[in-house]
């Protein structure tokens, strides 16, 4: 795959998700991306109950190289501002003020480094009143007003992966690219700031638009009530997944591939209007009928159609999927542990050629003496 970020240098000094979230969107396109940790002990989503890895930090983590420094360490503290000087990058996810502390603060790193990129990823911002609180996925997901088109109100539980993490980490590497672009014209780099909680309001956006513009405020069943989304279970105990929209040919389709061309003769069924305004009876209407057969035949049944539809995979099937595997989701690397290691590809293609080489998340310190070598090297060449 075509890197379209060779030559550029990021260090992560992040732990958990949001910071290397955004290393790893970047390393996928190319970038070198070095991730600082502290020494033994490292990201503390490394491992749990004494493992070599945990899922969640290999998620996030591919295609980087590890060195371990203690900033506190006089040799350490220089190798790191050796690193900086010769860096494009720096990304840091830590408490406001606890850069500073470090030694890691924005203007000490440009002050090193005039061309630096530096993003500072927070909770709640840089400053504020609830700077400097904790924050974590669900929080900001909640502070923002996303939580409450999530949650059930008839079993009020969280559900769903940590995405304020993983959208934070986007958007801060959309950042970065923003700010790399506008170095290529000026030669000098920017602070890039992100937070949690920014993040998931603007991801939110649609709901608070419909509050800004007809001063409704939407709730978990808002958007799938007028897009007409359902999932329904099949005989054999899988589910299947419908978003008919509003084109009124889906409709037709579904009438047919369900074999109950008369569904329109009920007032409550006959208009997109109708049907959204009774949806509960359409949900049980069709869950009636989706009863009667399994998944598989119902998606032979909806395909034939043109509806809108899918199976509800689990993640042990998705990947299994014909399309899916046409698409070459699925991608293997070597790791010099764990051997054969798997995960999915970055989903961006270049001129046609898909991403689906990958490095192995790195051991803690793993690069240590290769990148103290080459900064050795740059040191006797200049």
């Amino acid at each position: 795959m075509p890197k379209v970020l060779e030559g550029i240098t990021v260090l992560e000094q992040g732990t958990f998700i949001t910071g290397p979230a955004a290393g790893m969107l970047l390393a996928d396109l190319g970038a070198n991306v070095i991730k600082i940790e502290q020494p033994v002990t490292g990201d503390p989503f490394r491992a749990f109950k004494g493992g070599l890895y945990s899922p969640h930090f290999q998620t996030y983590n591919r295609n980087k190289r590890s060195i371990t420094l203690n900033t506190k360490d006089a040799e350490d503290a220089k190798v790191f501002d050796e690193l900086v000087q010769g860096a494009d990058v720096y990304i840091q996810n830590f408490r406001p003020g606890a850069a500073e502390r470090l030694g890691a603060g924005e203007a000490r790193l440009r002050a090193l480094n005039p061309r630096l990129v530096y993003c500072a990823i927070s909770g709640f911002g840089q400053t504020g009143p609830a700077a400097g609180r904790p924050a974590y996925d669900t929080v900001a997901q909640a502070a923002s007003g996303f939580l409450n088109l999530l949650v059930n109100p008839e079993n009020p539980r969280i559900v769903g992966p940590a995405i304020a993490d993983a959208l934070t980490g986007f958007y801060a590497a959309y950042g970065i690219l923003g700010a790399l672009v506008e170095r290529g014209r000026t030669g000098v780099g920017r602070s890039v700031e992100v937070s949690m909680l920014e993040a998931m309001c603007h991801f939110n956006l649609d709901a608070f638009t419909h509050f800004f513009a007809e001063g409704e405020v939407m709730g978990p069943y808002s958007r799938p009530s007028v897009s007409q989304s359902y999932t329904l279970k099949c005989s054999d105990g899988k589910w299947v997944a419908l978003h008919m929209s509003s084109p009124e040919k889906f409709w037709r389709g579904l009438a047919e591939a369900i074999e109950r061309p008369d569904i329109f003769d009920d007032a409550r069924f006959s208009s997109r209007e109708a049907r959204i305004a009774h949806q509960d009876q359409l949900i049980a209407l069709l869950g009636s009928i989706f009863a009667t057969r399994p998944r598989a035949e119902w998606c032979q049944r909806l395909e034939a159609q043109d509806v809108p539809y899918a199976p509800m995979y689990d993640t042990s099937e998705a990947l299994q999927d014909p399309q899916a595997k046409h698409m070459q989701l699925e991608i293997q690397g070597t790791h010099p542990v764990l051997g054969k290691w798997t995960t999915v590809r970055s989903p961006v293609s270049f001129d046609g050629v898909r991403p689906t080489d990958v490095v192995p998340p790195p051991m803690l310190g793993e690069h240590n003496e290769e990148i103290r070598a080459s900064l050795a090297a740059a040191l006797r060449a200049a």
